[in-house]
């Protein structure tokens, strides 16, 4: 079974930090650039780091940029985001994602980071 599978969400208060982790079964993911996007209520959802398949060279949005790492673990078949100085503003459920060769998207059910005093 093909599957993406996130983990790590939890309740944190500002200024505090997260790995959330994203796990594969049935693929390899180290084959293909992986996504981390997040939607809060209402909201489209969007995307926020990117890791390339070849050189492992990663791409971050501005929201986030210095504050957000992606993690490719090889040995694992994980790829993580490690998030620091977290603001009430991050607020959203976290998703991962990837395109295969036949150009299917794939999603993970989401974990929630809540950022609160």
């Amino acid at each position: 079974q093909v599957q993406l599978v996130e983990s790590g969400g939890g309740s944190v208060q500002p200024g505090g930090s997260l790995r959330l982790s994203c796990a594969a079964t049935g693929f390899t993911l180290d084959y293909y650039a992986i996504g981390w996007f997040r939607q809060a209520p209402g909201k489209e959802r969007e995307e926020l780091a990117c890791i390339s398949k070849s050189d492992g060279s990663a791409s971050y949005a501005d929201a986030v940029k210095g504050r957000f790492t992606i993690i490719r673990d090889k040995a694992r078949n994980t790829v993580y985001l490690q998030m620091n100085s977290l603001k009430p503003e991050d607020t959203c459920i976290y998703y991962c994602h990837l395109i295969n060769a036949r150009g299917m998207s794939y999603w993970g059910e989401g974990t929630l980071v809540t950022v609160s005093s």
